[in-house]
């Protein structure tokens, strides 16, 4: 071997290395706070106030989950937040993308005024006041729907969508219509499953904002028990252990909250609401990362 071929050989080894030393370090940079937030979380309550905790727990314990898992009204929200996240995921992906191809069609002369009209939407807002009047007399103040409605359209998502669709060949909806397909023929069965990527993007997103929501339960549906969501249930846990846990399930619920930190609190919550999303990322990281990138590349 000669030593220019030997001098190469080498380099790549010692850029190979660098190279797993650096993704090591991003590892463990990225992984780092979840770990630290889980280690709290197992901890014992009185020993998380010393501090000082890394990756692992230092007094291991189930308490914090099981104080937070005791509160009565977290059954009910899970099912809530779970019913809407469901819903609200497919309906904001069926309204985004049929509003998306609408406008994505060079046929429809009016594609210019609907979209400034929703970016239009993206810098102004009637504000909290008019937002909970309209809602008001639309008649969605105490109903599930209130969850579901409000948010089936979103003006970025018909965006990202109809990028996407953009970058689909047109040809392939006219040689749809020389068949003799409809509109909706070439929605469902020529759009939708080339928008995979995208559309497991958008899911994403909808998903992880239907699941956090908790804002809209407290406005609207905050006097209804039936009604509240997992989100605005662990808020009101947290809440309770930061004012010495005597506002929510007085007697032993109340006590066994006060002698627990609201840090420990904090972190299994966390914990709660993060796992859900966790165990469906996966499932969607092949579309998502795809729904991400090629929009760019086309561009």
């Amino acid at each position: 071997m000669s030593s220019k071929a030997f001098n190469a050989t080498r380099s790549e080894k010692v850029f190979d290395f660098a190279n797993y030393i650096l993704m090591a370090i991003i590892l463990i940079v990225t992984l780092y706070p979840f770990l630290n937030v889980l280690a709290i979380s197992l901890n014992d309550s009185t020993d998380t106030v010393r501090g000082v905790i890394y990756l692992w727990p230092r007094e291991f314990t189930l308490e914090n989950y099981k104080t937070i898992f005791q509160y009565e009204g977290l059954v009910q929200g899970a099912k809530i937040s779970l019913a809407r996240t469901i819903i609200g995921t497919i309906l904001g992906l069926l309204s985004s993308s049929m509003l998306a191809y609408t406008l994505s069609r060079p046929d429809f002369r009016v594609k210019k005024f609907v979209s400034t009209f929703l970016a239009l939407t993206m810098y102004f807002s009637g504000g909290l006041i008019p937002g909970y009047i309209l809602m008001r007399d639309l008649n969605l103040i105490g109903t599930f729907w209130i969850y579901i409605l409000p948010m089936m359209v979103s003006a970025f998502n018909v965006f990202v969508i109809r990028s996407f669709i953009d970058g689909l060949p047109y040809a392939l909806q006219e040689s749809a219509k020389l068949d003799g397909a409809n509109d909706f023929t070439i929605y469902y069965k020529v759009i939708l499953p080339l928008c995979k990527p995208v559309l497991a993007t958008i899911a994403l997103f909808l998903a992880v904002g239907q699941w956090n929501s908790w804002f809209d339960t407290y406005l609207y549906n905050g006097s209804k028990p039936e009604l509240t969501t997992l989100q605005y249930e662990l808020m009101k846990v947290l809440q309770s252990t930061q004012q010495g846990g005597s506002n929510i399930n007085a007697n032993d619920m109340a006590q066994q909250m006060a002698q627990v930190s609201p840090e420990s609190i904090r972190m299994a919550i966390t914990i709660v609401v993060t796992v859900p999303i966790l165990l469906v990322y996966p499932f969607l990281q092949k579309y998502f990362v795809g729904g991400m990138t090629l929009g760019a590349v086309k561009a």
